[in-house]
């Protein structure tokens, strides 16, 4: 009898999902990868990912790849039914404030009712397996911007000590603006947690801060340390959307991510929710980063500044870890803003991100 684990990853091709699909498959599990490098479609060529499936199938031969658009129903209904997953990790999203406004049936297809299609398929056929959502801290809306901030040299910063540590799972969703993406996300975290508590499911939702790491295919529109190191190096200017520079993001990198999946997956709980991301300790700045950057690389950041903000965006947002870490103690963030930077930087330098057709 073949008890190898099995796992499904949407978006394998992306930053979390490769990343997933890279842990797991280093573990002897059976690996199946969703993506249909929806990524190119909405960001174009420099979001093409792939390279990274190429990457991947070169390397685990324990990995395959379905190439399959999450909103088509039966399909994903009919490969679930099929393959009976253990695990399903779903990453696949369309990641964009900006893009969602200019696309609205594609960002809300993609985002809640691809998750749907996920969750009805798991509840029909794999009702036990433990599902995983890659949701946002965009479910919040632009409702951190309320809280008292202070104004400091380079940084924005929580000025009531009860957010000392930041913004905890218990923070509203609704009454504010969220951007359409931000709604969608809503939609999809909510399903998430309404099939774990009405069906019993093994269910969790991760509302990530800066998720982010070298095998990011970062664009001006989604992957903030990406696209900001991409654009050091390249001595392309960069634009600051508002908040003269001073927003605040914690950023965490993909494989502690994926360290905290495998926790959650080792001592399921149902219709959880989690705030991950870098904490306080992997907080950074705009300003802040362009000096790290350019202490790494020795080229001076490029840049110009767009007063008009970006609606719904964050002035200062950190994730506050309180919670995973009293859920799951073996866990801890193990790579720190410095490390990220540096991978980061490597891989623009070396990665060959080229795609043959």
């Amino acid at each position: 009898m073949n008890t190898t684990k099995k796992i499904l990853v949407t978006g394998s091709s992306g930053l979390i999902g490769s990343e997933v699909v890279e842990y797991f498959s280093k573990l002897n599990w059976s690996v199946t990868g969703i993506d249909n490098n929806m990524r190119a479609d909405f960001f174009g060529q420099a979001g093409d990912t792939r390279w990274n499936q190429k990457r991947l199938l070169t390397k685990y031969s324990n990995f395959s790849h379905l190439e399959l658009d999450i909103r088509n129903r039966e399909r994903v209904l009919s490969e679930i039914k099929q393959l009976k997953p253990d695990v399903i990790v779903h990453t696949a999203a369309q990641p964009s404030h900006d893009l969602a406004a200019t696309r609205p049936f594609d960002d809300f297809d993609v985002n809640a009712v691809g998750t749907l299609n996920l969750l009805e398929a798991a509840r029909r056929f794999c009702h036990d397996s433990t599902f995983i959502h890659m949701s946002t801290n965009k479910v919040y809306g632009d409702a951190p911007n309320e809280l008292h901030l202070i104004e400091q040299e380079t940084r924005w910063d929580y000025a009531e000590p009860s957010y000392s540590k930041g913004i905890n799972e218990n923070f509203r969703i609704d009454q504010s603006k969220h951007s359409l993406f931000g709604a969608s996300k809503v939609a999809a975290d909510i399903m998430v947690q309404e099939y774990g508590r009405y069906f019993g499911m093994p269910t969790c939702c991760l509302r990530g801060g800066c998720l982010t790491g070298p095998k990011h295919s970062g664009v001006e529109l989604h992957g903030f340390l990406s696209y900001l190191i991409k654009c050091n190096l390249e001595e392309k200017k960069y634009s600051i959307f508002g908040y003269k520079g001073k927003q605040v993001r914690d950023n965490i990198h993909a494989f502690d991510v994926v360290c905290f999946i495998h926790e959650f997956i080792k001592a399921p709980r149902s219709a959880e929710v989690y705030n991950i991301g870098g904490g306080r300790n992997n907080s950074i700045s705009i300003l802040e980063a362009f000096k790290l950057i350019e202490s790494i690389s020795n080229i001076p950041m490029k840049y110009e500044y767009i007063s008009e903000c970006r609606q719904g965006d964050h002035i200062c947002y950190i994730s506050d870890l309180t919670k995973m870490l009293n859920d799951y103690p073996n866990w801890s963030i193990t790579k720190d803003l410095k490390m990220i930077f540096h991978e980061i930087y490597e891989a623009w330098i070396t990665t060959d991100r080229s795609v043959s057709k």
